[in-house]
């Protein structure tokens, strides 16, 4: 009988950003699920371009809709960090 390996770290394991993440690499869960259900990348598009498996796309989907405290959490902390980096920033995007 096979035993599935699952490949996501979640945020509390995670170096990279304290964000989930896929194993073996620094593709994030949060990104993985803009591209596709924001930006209307295929899955297979989105593994293409990061050279993963595609299994490896569905679990980050899954995951995220699976843990909807921690990808919030996530969410928050990002769009803080989005705000002070804004804050500190001396430079004005130009006018368009």
């Amino acid at each position: 009988m096979a035993t599935q390996q699952y490949r996501i770290i979640s945020a509390d394991d995670s170096e990279i950003h304290n964000e989930p993440h896929i194993d073996g690499s620094r593709v994030t869960v949060r990104d993985v699920q803009t591209r596709v259900e924001q930006r209307g990348l295929s899955p297979e598009r989105v593994a293409e371009r990061y050279d993963l498996d595609i299994a490896d796309v569905y679990e980050a989907l899954a995951y995220y809709h699976s843990n909807p405290e921690e990808m919030r959490r996530v969410e928050t902390r990002h769009e803080r960090a989005v705000a002070d980096a804004k804050n500190r920033s001396s430079l004005t995007p130009p006018d368009r």
